[in-house]
């Protein structure tokens, strides 16, 4: 079992090393005499033309959506909350797997998926060719730089704004690494006070259990998962960014709990104050994720409430 176990390490070290699909690192001792490194964006904005607003209807009507749907047990409500509001909107939603774009763009209604675009970590997203077209065209998305800010992003959000293009965030920053509400930052606050677009609140469930972060596929037994569509808002006169975030995780969090109970009771709730936290136990990272892991029930068949 000792030799199994050191070769699994050995390949796992062996693995690190390869670049796969990037160009090679230089080597330390030639760092001096390479060429300055230049820092390409990859362009997006062809997946936004009617051609590719054309073919991104097709992949997920034809494609994205039968697989969501064939390997997760889905239940979206609260549709009707974008029926007779004016685009462009940020649709803002916590973050906890990368089910979440997908689930989104596939249950959004027609009007909206067709121009709306998914701001998606460049790190990750934005790192190969094949990643960064796939990217692009399926979630019409834009690059957002999390290592060196998003000053570039906010540009491009503020573009797609004026434009008409509603676009998807996740205040969080990075997928939640235990199922539990993070922090939301501020940057998705200020874009909408500066611009006065309006903020649709969006809460997924049972996404961080059915593929937490660490799986590329959901796990079998087709796991149940919610999307829930609040009422969009905007940003009040005279309001502070910090003021706007902290309504903002309120209208998620009392999305999770309309999940957990019911429409009428977490409004009143809402209204009161009483809205339980999402931010999880304290304690220990195990513990953590334990409580996060809880498995999501089943309610019953899978339906579109609009």
């Amino acid at each position: 079992m000792s030799s199994i176990r050191n070769a699994k390490d050995e390949l796992k070290v062996m693995a690190e090393g390869f670049r796969w699909g990037r160009r090679p690192l230089v080597p330390r001792s030639a760092e001096e005499h390479a060429a300055p490194k230049i820092d390409r964006v990859f362009p997006s904005d062809w997946a936004r033309t009617d051609a590719g607003v054309a073919a991104r209807q097709v992949l997920l009507k034809g494609a994205m959506t039968p697989i969501v749907r064939n390997e997760l047990t889905l239940r979206v409500f609260g549709r009707d909350n974008l029926a007779g509001v004016a685009p462009p909107l940020i649709l803002f939603s916590n973050h906890s797997s990368h089910l979440d774009a997908t689930l989104i763009m596939c249950t959004l209604p027609d009007v909206w998926q067709a121009k709306t675009a998914v701001g998606a970590a460049r790190d990750y997203f934005f790192d190969v060719w094949w990643r960064q077209a796939f990217t692009a065209l399926v979630y019409g998305a834009f690059p957002i730089d999390r290592a060196r800010g998003a000053k570039g992003a906010v540009d491009k959000a503020r573009e797609l704004l004026s434009q008409g293009w509603s676009i998807v965030v996740f205040p969080e920053g990075t997928r939640s690494a235990d199922g539990h509400l993070q922090r939301f930052r501020h940057g998705a606050a200020r874009l909408a006070l500066e611009t006065g677009a309006g903020l649709a609140p969006i809460a997924i469930v049972g996404a961080f259990q059915a593929m937490p972060k660490g799986r590329f596929w959901p796990r079998s037994g087709r796991p149940p998962v919610t999307v829930r569509y609040g009422e969009p808002f905007w940003p009040e006169e005279g309001e502070t960014h910090q003021d706007l975030s902290r309504r903002m995780t309120q209208a998620v969090t009392q999305l999770f709990h309309e999940e957990r109970t019911t429409w009428w009771e977490a409004l009143h709730r809402a209204q009161r104050g009483e809205t339980p936290a999402l931010v999880g136990p304290a304690g220990p990272d195990w513990l953590r994720r334990w409580e996060g892991s809880r498995p999501v029930g089943r309610t019953g068949p899978a339906k579109v409430w609009d």
